[in-house]
């Protein structure tokens, strides 16, 4: 298992949060309101945040904007992940990947399953890469949030964990641009 390395110092990343859904509002963002917190806890900086409705060409648009902008490292979704008609978060992250990090869905199914057993599969939570910013989507639900937070990005993400973390990777991320 992994470790921090106190050691090391702490980098603060720039992380942008979107939601994804037809009815939740700004009061109502429970998933949105559990990532911004955790990313505070964690000494990072929420970068910006947003409501983006289910809808494909909205949801690349945003993530052109937020890969485009300097000031955003991360993104992490919430919502449209599942099986339904409407669910087309995947789909809009597929189109801007440019590396997908297929490990990311699957080591969060297997976490997840320890805890809603085979109701995971009905998660496509998936991650990538592209412009240089990590890209992760995550279930809409508030405890899907904080099992891939606490589970895999608060040590991804910590410039300190070892043995290797996505933080001391992003330097080389725009090698081949």
């Amino acid at each position: 298992m992994g470790k921090i390395d106190e050691t090391r110092k702490f980098l603060p990343v720039r992380i942008a949060i979107m939601t994804v859904s037809d009815s939740r509002t700004a009061e109502t963002d429970k998933s949105g309101n559990i990532l911004q917190e955790r990313i505070g806890e964690a000494g990072h900086i929420p970068a910006a945040r947003t409501i983006v409705k289910d809808d494909q060409a909205a949801i690349i648009a945003q993530l052109k904007d937020w890969i485009a902008d300097p000031g955003i490292d991360v993104v992490l979704a919430t919502g449209g992940t599942g099986v339904t008609g409407r669910d087309v978060t995947p789909e809009a992250f597929h189109a801007v990947f440019e590396k997908e990090i297929p490990g990311f869905g699957e080591l969060f199914r297997m976490l997840s399953y320890q805890i809603i057993g085979t109701s995971t599969i009905q998660s496509r939570a998936t991650a990538g890469v592209a412009g240089g910013t990590y890209l992760f989507a995550l279930p809409g639900s508030p405890g899907a949030c904080r099992d891939a937070w606490d589970g895999i990005l608060k040590t991804q993400l910590d410039s300190r964990f070892r043995p290797c973390n996505f933080v001391e990777l992003m330097p080389r991320l725009k090698e081949h641009l």
